[in-house]
């Protein structure tokens, strides 16, 4: 594999997670001012800021239960 194809392979990936992280940092419960810095942060320093916010970042509540009970 040519390393042109590599890198272009890897731009689509780190493009699609960052359009993932957006999703998820819109449909967070935080104040829309925090959502607006983290998806600066997660566009301007990609690499970096998805990195950051996977581990800090603001999470969405799930929709439906995981659990059995409820």
């Amino acid at each position: 594999m040519e390393h042109g194809h590599l890198w272009f392979a890897l731009a689509v990936l780190l493009a699609l997670l960052e359009v993932w992280a957006i999703k998820r940092i819109i449909g967070s419960p935080t104040r829309a001012e925090n959502k607006m810095m983290w998806i600066v942060f997660v566009v301007f320093v990609p690499v970096i800021g998805l990195i950051v916010w996977g581990v800090t970042g603001p999470k969405s509540r799930p929709e439906v239960s995981l659990s059995k009970e409820g």
